[in-house]
């Protein structure tokens, strides 16, 4: 959720971090997943993770575009 007391530049501040950690997740996910006997488990907390970061990233892009009448 986007707080409402955050100011643009925080905002994107906080979008290039989200998307640090996105990149860092994905390439941790191909290093692990090409290995033999992978913990399942902790491979798909991963994706989950990434995935829970890419909606993250997403709600906070939205919340930098301004509202415009329909």
């Amino acid at each position: 959720m986007v707080r409402a007391h955050m100011d643009q530049e925080e905002i994107k501040r906080r979008i290039i971090e989200l998307q640090i950690e996105h990149r860092d997740l994905d390439e941790a996910i191909d290093r692990l997943s090409d290995q033999f006997g992978v913990d399942d488990l902790a491979l798909r907390r991963m994706k989950k993770r990434k995935l829970q970061i890419k909606d993250s990233v997403s709600r906070l892009e939205m919340g930098l575009v301004p509202d415009i009448p329909a």
